[in-house]
């Protein structure tokens, strides 16, 4: 079984999706002027700015949730696995995906909102959702509901599970099989309890994890303050073929760098499409933005500590593909957690296995909340067709039998599985949004003007020309009416009428006043 999930594995991450997840990063940042970059203050500030409601979720707890499934087990395990078969060099290519996946996960983010729906009291969307109502293909957006809950419910999962249970028996000595049991329990007792329950435990979580582990990289850059140039100077040198050791496994820096990053940041993949739809904005290209931002702190702030403290400590090897180790300072030791607790205890003894055993729990546990959540999504996209309703409960024990697994099985399989689904998405979900690039870039446009003309963006599908956006239609006159405003083809018209809104409320207020004597 292994050995056939392998060979699908190489099929699926073959040369032409390293360079397709690529091609297509550099498309969308050339076709949204660097949308990535030139708004990456209003990034943070749309953090905050939306509220949860009895549909919705807030932009922070998205924000929060889809960061929980992006910063997982990749950013630990799976930057030492790049390091190990790619050399330094695959971190360069790391930030390089990261950087122009920006642009990825604000056009799928984006395309979620536009074409998300309320299903029951829930607001629901994502990537089958919007091909479905903008590319009007009904039996790929089936396929890719089909395939999006097989990944998230059968294949993914393990990896996570895999590392916790790995991590507690290596440092505490608890046999994998109770590591697997008290893992299903705690996320059988959360994802029982619905949507809700899982973006409130993500976003007291998430924030918590990431910070904590970006002090303790401090802490170990501190240490080793006077390597820190020879570090960048090998990343860098070691990307373009310049360092002697590693000139010639520059195919395999690209290649496994790519490779891990969207393994870890998911942009492009559709993961963050589900969390982005189910939240409350007045305008989509809000929450493309805010997923935007994700990736970075996901790539360029964790992958990035994890792979800052392996490479000053000097805790890794370096052995590509079918040749000789370059680089063999861990002998016989898989790349994997065992690396960056290594280079945290080189500091820190006693303290660096024990940390990223928690680190890699907390990492991990919100991931799988993140993963139900995900095909729990799918599943009612196609519940609408199956009308199956016992299919919620058969993917909740489904996920939880796939966790128990893979605690106790072996790590190659569990990650030849999860690299299996995670390809197997980025193929289908980025050839989605390049076929809908363009009315993902008519919502930027109609952003970027109202933004020009000083408004507070309010979408709607009927000005910018986008059809089958029906939510948004009554949630445009909706937030219209609130203001006191009708309905705008506009920002020009925009202007003029809150000014004369404006200007009303001040002709009331002087009717109201006693004239001075």
């Amino acid at each position: 079984m292994e050995t056939i999930v392998t060979w699908l594995v190489d099929q699926v991450w073959s040369t032409g999706l390293v360079v397709f997840a690529l091609g297509a990063g550099l498309f969308f940042t050339l076709m949204t002027k660097f949308v990535q970059f030139r708004y990456f203050k209003e990034m943070i500030m749309l953090l905050f700015e939306g509220k949860n409601s009895d549909h919705g979720i807030s932009s922070f707890q998205a924000f929060c949730l889809a960061l929980s499934g992006r910063v997982g087990i990749g950013n630990i395990a799976g930057v030492a696995t790049a390091i190990a078969f790619g050399g330094p060099g695959a971190v360069f290519w790391m930030w390089v995906m990261a950087l122009l996946g920006g642009a990825s996960a604000f056009i799928e983010s984006t395309l979620a909102q536009v074409y998300k729906s309320k299903i029951g009291t829930q607001y629901r969307g994502g990537t089958p959702y919007f091909i479905e109502k903008g590319l009007k293909i009904k039996w790929f957006a089936i396929l890719v509901a089909i395939v999006v809950t097989i990944s998230y419910g059968i294949l993914l999962p393990g990896v996570q599970s895999n590392s916790i249970a790995s991590g507690f028996e290596n440092v505490f000595g608890i046999n994998k099989s109770i590591s697997g049991i008290i893992i299903v329990v705690l996320l059988g007792v959360i994802i029982f309890g619905g949507v809700k329950r899982i973006a409130t435990v993500a976003d007291k979580a998430v924030p918590f994890m990431a910070i904590g582990y970006v002090a303790v990289t401090l802490i170990v850059l501190f240490a080793n303050f006077s390597e820190i140039p020879a570090m960048f100077s090998l990343i860098i040198s070691s990307a373009f073929g310049a360092h002697e050791a590693f000139g010639g496994i520059v195919g395999a820096a690209i290649s496994w760098g790519v490779r891990r990053a969207v393994f870890s940041n998911v942009a492009g993949v559709g993961e963050a499409t589900y969390s982005s739809a189910a939240a409350e904005v007045s305008h989509p290209a809000k929450q493309g933005l805010v997923q935007a931002f994700s990736v970075y702190i996901d790539t360029i702030v964790v992958c990035t500590a994890t792979a800052f403290m392996i490479l000053i400590s000097g805790m890794y090897s370096v052995t590509p593909e079918g040749k000789a180790p370059i680089v063999d300072n861990m002998k016989g030791i898989d790349a994997g957690p065992i690396y960056t607790q290594s280079a945290v205890e080189a500091v820190l003894p006693g303290f660096g296995g024990i940390f990223i055993s928690i680190a890699i729990f907390f990492f991990a546990f919100t991931t799988l909340m993140a993963y139900y959540y995900i095909a729990e999504t799918t599943l009612v996209y196609l519940d609408k067709h199956t009308k199956f309703r016992w299919l919620n409960f058969v993917l909740k024990i489904g996920l939880l039998g796939m966790v128990y697994i893979g605690s106790v099985e072996s790590v190659s399989f569990i990650w030849a599985l999860g690299d299996l689904g995670i390809g197997s998405m980025a193929w289908l979900n980025l050839a989605a949004i390049l076929l809908l690039s363009k009315p993902a870039l008519k919502v930027l446009k109609d952003y970027d003007s109202q933004k020009k003309a000083g408004l507070d963006p309010i979408f709607d599908p009927r000005k910018v020309g986008i059809e089958n956006a029906d939510f948004w239609i009554d949630k445009c006159d909706e937030m219209n009416s609130k203001n006191g405003l009708t309905a705008i083809l506009d920002p020009k018209e925009a202007v003029i009428e809150h000014a004369n809104s404006l200007i009303n409320k001040k002709d009331k207020v002087k009717r109201k006043t006693p004239l001075n004597k």
